[in-house]
């Protein structure tokens, strides 16, 4: 009979390993406990906040017995904001572990032959801190002092933790949120308040281009008019000169995503230019963009590797945003075509080719499910095609069109190794699975990125 634990209860436990979210995985008569904040080879004390009959979760009390890679977060809120899970443990056994993460995945979904699978050492980043691009922190008006505060929610809370230097943000992004946010408290530019549906201002967004150092700033409104906004512009233009955009979007729902349909061009440029391994972009308000651009480099030299484009090849970039893997590899293709739901994405890739004076690429708004059937019936028969699909994985009908009429080659770029082995499993029949190899795009947090290469049986 399965063992029924009480919340409350004091366990003494030993970590066998880490979970998908990074937290301690311990067994109490076979029953698997989560504890956030534990290591592997650790004996600890730990408390039960949830019992169920199948798993129970559990806090860290005492630590008996501490493993060697653990180290101090350098992080005042660490604990606290939901933002990184891992600056508990040493980086070299983060690269370990998010390789290891990768073989617990297979091991659950068993794609075909997934035992003899090559599984490269994750390529890690020699300094693992600053390195975000891109800064979205939510606002409130705080009662007691009267100032305007931005930061994360909580881990599954929407308590926010105010945030002044996030040590996984590039410096600018922060510098430029701080005075924004100072900015806020002295125009008493009205902050939404969630639990009274009131107030206008929600999220601000900060991005900047490493290579270039041009920042924009998105303001996220619950409405479209925002009193004081030219006083609050013109002071920022003074202070923070890097800024060269500030655009607005309209979230007038009550919903958890961050952006709404509509963007507002407010001052300066409506874009701001970026860099990857010589190809140049300008990012609109919406496009999506990895957030870590030096690794994005390291991710998409994989992925040229895996294409191995000798031959004059035709591709497909399956989820291509702004064109940034597409671009990088245009030069040595035959022919790329971009997908992308997003119109705006789609316009920015097709004004980045242009710039680039490529004649061989075709970018279309459209979702790869429907689109790449749709070119595949029509006779367009690409030699590979490129997967970067969101955390969700493949989308079914996509999978099914892949599967039906597979290219010769396929490159899988994963944010998500669950939805990568369980999508590996179809794959895995009409494809062999040459190896795996890890990106480690987000240190300190649980998350890894993994280049596949896989070639037609």
């Amino acid at each position: 009979m399965a063992v029924q634990l009480k919340t409350n209860q004091s366990l003494t436990l030993k970590i066998k390993r880490l979970g998908i979210n990074g937290e301690g995985i311990a067994y109490y008569k076979r029953l698997i406990i989560f504890v956030k904040g534990a290591l592997p080879k650790e004996t600890i004390i730990a408390k039960i906040t949830k019992a169920t009959p199948r798993y129970a979760e559990a806090e860290l009390v005492r630590i008996k017995e501490a493993s060697n890679a653990r180290i101090t977060p350098p992080c005042p809120v660490y604990e606290e904001c939901g933002g990184c899970q891992l600056q508990h443990l040493a980086y070299n056994q983060q690269l370990i572990f998010k390789k290891d993460l990768l073989k617990q995945a297979l091991e659950k979904y068993k794609p075909e032959g997934f035992q003899q699978y090559e599984l490269r050492n994750t390529l890690g980043m020699e300094n693992p801190w600053r390195y975000r691009n891109k800064a979205q922190f939510q606002l409130r008006k705080n009662d007691k002092t009267n100032q305007v505060e931005a930061g994360l929610y909580q881990d599954n809370s929407h308590h926010l933790v105010p945030i002044t230097d996030c040590l996984v943000q590039q410096p600018t992004t922060q510098q430029v949120m701080n005075t924004a946010v100072q900015l806020l408290t002295k125009y008493s530019i009205p902050i939404y308040n969630e639990k009274k549906n009131s107030g206008i201002l929600r999220t601000l967004m900060v991005r900047v281009g490493i290579e270039t150092g041009e920042v924009q700033l998105v303001l996220i409104s619950k409405t479209k008019k925002i009193p004081q906004v030219n006083a609050f512009i013109r002071e920022l233009n003074q202070r923070c000169t890097e800024v060269v955009s500030v655009m607005q979007n309209i979230q007038d729902k009550k919903t958890s995503l961050i952006m709404g349909d509509e963007t507002i061009h407010l001052w300066g440029k409506e874009t701001i230019d970026e860099q990857i391994n010589q190809v140049s972009f300008e990012l609109s308000a919406r496009a999506f963009f990895q957030l870590n651009p030096s690794q994005t480099k390291v991710l998409y030299e994989e992925a040229l590797k895996a294409l191995d484009l000798k031959k004059d090849k035709t591709i497909v970039d399956a989820y291509c945003g702004v064109g940034t893997i597409g671009l990088s590899l245009a030069d040595q293709a035959k022919e790329v075509r971009g997908i992308d739901i997003i119109p705006q994405a789609i316009q920015d890739a097709q004004k980045n080719a242009s710039k680039m004076g490529l004649a061989n690429t075709h970018y279309e708004v459209g979702s790869a499910e429907e689109l790449l059937p749709k070119w595949l019936r029509e006779g367009f028969k690409p030699d590979a095609i490129i997967v970067d699909p969101p955390r969700t994985g493949l989308d079914e009908k996509l999978l099914t069109a892949i599967v039906k009429q597979p290219s010769q080659q396929l490159i899988y770029i994963s944010c998500n190794v669950s939805t990568l082995a369980r999508d590996l499993k179809p794959l895995s029949e009409i494809y062999t699975v040459d190896y795996l190899q890890s990106v480690d795009m987000f240190p300190q947090t649980a998350r890894c990125e993994v280049v596949v290469k896989l070639t037609k049986k």
